[in-house]
């Protein structure tokens, strides 16, 4: 299975006053949203949206698009038959919705001078040891 993305809309605000500093502990939630699946011959067309909200209320990203997922009849029947019964999509589908999504909210965040709406990698200090190490000599 193959999924190609295609961003149609792309929507962000920053409610914060530039001069004023980002408050500490700033929580941003995702959420992805299929609108629906259409089959056209041999691929499924799956529309989205995404919604990046910042709380406290600091600003607010939406990105629109479609998904476009290629695969075999079969895998293509199944995912549709699938979407009728009201199950989960492929995990293959909102990773790649998730992933281009971030990436351009990324870019975006930089725009508006705005925290990042991924997590920002924090390093560990090393944990010391409270005791020493026994050391046996035979």
């Amino acid at each position: 299975m193959q999924v190609r993305i295609n961003i149609n809309y792309i929507s962000a605000e920053r409610f914060w006053e530039q001069e004023r500093a980002a408050p500490a502990g700033v929580h941003i939630s995702t959420n992805v949203n299929i609108i629906g699946l259409e089959k056209k011959e041999d691929k499924l067309t799956a529309p989205f949206v995404v919604t990046i909200v910042y709380n406290p209320p600091l600003a607010q990203i939406t990105i629109k698009g479609q998904a476009f997922i290629l695969a075999d009849l079969a895998e293509i029947e199944k995912i549709y038959g699938d979407y009728k019964k009201q199950l989960p999509p492929p995990q293959l589908l909102l990773q790649a919705i998730t992933n281009t999504s971030l990436v351009e909210a990324t870019v975006v965040s930089r725009s508006l001078n705005i925290p990042p709406p991924i997590p920002m990698p924090s390093l560990q200090p090393p944990q010391k040891e409270d005791r020493e190490r026994p050391s046996y000599v035979g």
